[in-house]
């Protein structure tokens, strides 16, 4: 376990929350526009998945906060 502080934690949070707020901004403005008229169960759909597909990287993108590593470690 690590003992010391690092500038990936930091980092990360604040490019995490910058990713974010990006991606946020993207899907309103160009996939909020474009499934504007569907019927509402399929607008739930797409954004069920939208608001899941964002979770894709989170696990490398944690484990490298974590170890400075993109891959996982060993056991």
């Amino acid at each position: 376990m690590r003992t010391e502080p690092t500038w990936r934690i930091p980092i990360g949070i604040l490019g995490l929350l910058l990713a974010l707020a990006l991606y946020g901004i993207a899907i309103a403005t160009w996939i909020a526009p474009a499934i504007e008229g569907w019927n509402a169960l399929l607008q739930t759909l797409v954004y069920l998945v939208l608001g899941v597909l964002w979770l894709v990287p989170l696990r490398r993108f944690l484990i490298w906060m974590e170890t400075g590593s993109i891959h996982p470690p060993r056991s």
